[in-house]
C-alpha cells in the first residue's frame, strides 16, 4: 500500500496505475508491492530497501549514505496495546526532497503521526521536518510506554512485599506464579523499549553526523535531533534502570517461593517429631510378647494412651515455645 503526504496530498492511497503527486514530501510504504517500490525508487532515484534488507543487524547495511540519500533502518515498538509488545525494523529513506518510510507493521505513534499529517499539513512541509517529527512521534511512545511499564512496576513492587509481611498466612502459590508473570511481562516490554531506543539513538547519531543535515538549512533541524538524541538517551538510562528493578523483583520472588518451599518442608519435619513417638509407643505395646508386666496391669492400658498423647503433645509444645512453628 502506498501513500503520499505532503502539500495538497491527504494521505490517500496511491495505486501502480497513477502516479506520486510532485509535491508529495512523504511517501509511506506499507507492506509494499514490488510494482510499487519500483514507482517510488524511479520517483525518488534511489533503490527501495527489500524486506531481506530490512531484517539486517549490522550497521553498516542499517545506515548508507549514497548517491546525496540517506537511509536509516531501526526497530520500532509495536503490539504493546494487544499484550504482545514485539519490535520490527522500518526503514527510513531521505531523497530528492522526499522521505520514504517502507513498514510491515503499523505502530500506534506511526498511525497517530499520519492522522495529524492529514490534518496539520505543516508536519510534512517538507522531507526533513516530516523525519524528525515522525521520529519525535516513536520517542514521545516510548516514553509513555516507559511510564506505564514504571507503574506496573510499582504495583509489582508493592503487591510483593505486601505478600510477605503477612506473617500467619502463607503466600497461595498462585499468587507467586501471578507475580512472575507480571515481572515477565514487564520485563518482556521494557526490553523491547531498550531495543527501540538503542536502535533509534544509533540512527540519530547517524542523521545527525550525515552531509545532509550539514546543510545551512537544516540548521533547525540538527537542532531537533541533538534535543531528540538527549532523550533517547535519558530513555536509555531509564529503561536499564528499570531492568535492574525487575531483576531485583524476581530475585525477591524467588526469595519468597524458596521461604514457602522452607515452610512446607519446616510443617512436615515438625510433623514427623510429633508423631514419631507416639508411633514408637504404639508400635511396642503392639508386640506379641507373652511376658509383657502391663499386660496384666489393670492400668496399663490407660497409662499407654497416656504416654501416647504426652508424647505428641510435648514436643509440640516444646517447639511453639521456642517459636519454631
Amino acid at each position: 500500500m502506498l501513500r503520499a503526504y505532503g502539500p495538497n496530498c491527504d494521505g490517500s492511497v496511491i495505486m501502480t496505475t497513477g502516479s506520486i503527486p510532485p509535491e508529495a514530501t512523504w511517501i509511506d510504504l506499507e507492506e509494499p508491492t514490488r510494482e510499487e517500490e519500483r514507482m517510488v525508487e524511479q520517483s525518488v532515484g534511489f533503490a527501495v530497501p527489500t524486506r531481506d534488507d530490512m531484517v539486517e543487524i549490522e550497521p553498516s547495511s542499517r545506515l548508507i549514505e549514497r548517491d546525496g540519500g540517506l537511509m536509516m533502518t531501526m526497530s520500532v515498538l509495536f503490539g504493546v496495546q494487544e499484550g504482545d509488545p514485539q519490535s520490527e525494523p522500518i526503514s527510513f529513506v531521505l531523497k530528492a526532497g522526499k522521505l520514504v518510510t517502507v513498514r510491515y507493521v503499523s505502530p500506534k505513534p506511526w498511525l497517530a503521526f499520519s492522522n495529524e499529517a492529514r490534518h496539520m499539513p505543516v508536519l510534512v512541509q517538507d522531507a526533513a521536518t516530516a523525519l524528525v517529527r515522525l521520529l519525535d512521534a516513536i520517542i514521545s511512545r516510548l516514553a509513555d510506554e516507559l511510564e506505564a511499564s514504571g507503574a506496573a512496576i510499582e504495583r509489582i513492587s508493592r503487591d510483593t512485599f505486601s505478600a510477605s509481611r503477612v506473617a500467619e498466612q502463607r503466600i497461595p502459590a498462585r499468587s507467586l506464579e501471578g507475580l512472575l508473570n507480571d515481572i515477565g511481562t514487564v520485563q518482556q516490554l521494557v526490553a523491547k523499549i531498550r531495543e527501540t531506543a538503542v536502535s533509534t539513538a544509533r540512527a540519530l547519531t547517524f542523521l545527525a553526523a550525515s552531509d545532509r543535515m550539514h546543510a545551512h538549512e537544516c540548521t533547525r533541524h540538527r537542532e531537533q535531533i541533538t534535543s531528540l538524541m538527549t532523550d533517547v538517551a535519558a530513555l536509555t538510562d531509564h529503561s536499564a534502570y528499570q531492568s535492574s528493578q525487575l531483576t531485583f523483583l524476581l530475585d525477591a520472588s524467588l526469595g519468597l517461593i524458596s521461604i514457602e518451599q522452607n515452610a512446607a518442608m519446616k510443617l512436615f519435619s515438625w510433623a514427623a517429631l510429633v508423631f514419631l513417638p507416639p508411633t514408637l509407643i504404639a508400635g511396642i505395646y503392639g508386640m506379641n510378647f507373652k511376658h509383657m508386666p502391663e499386660l496384666d496391669w489393670l492400668y496399663g492400658y490407660p497409662m499407654a494412651l497416656t504416654l501416647i498423647l504426652l508424647s505428641a503433645v510435648l514436643p509440640l509444645w516444646i517447639l511453639r515455645k521456642r517459636g519454631w512453628i
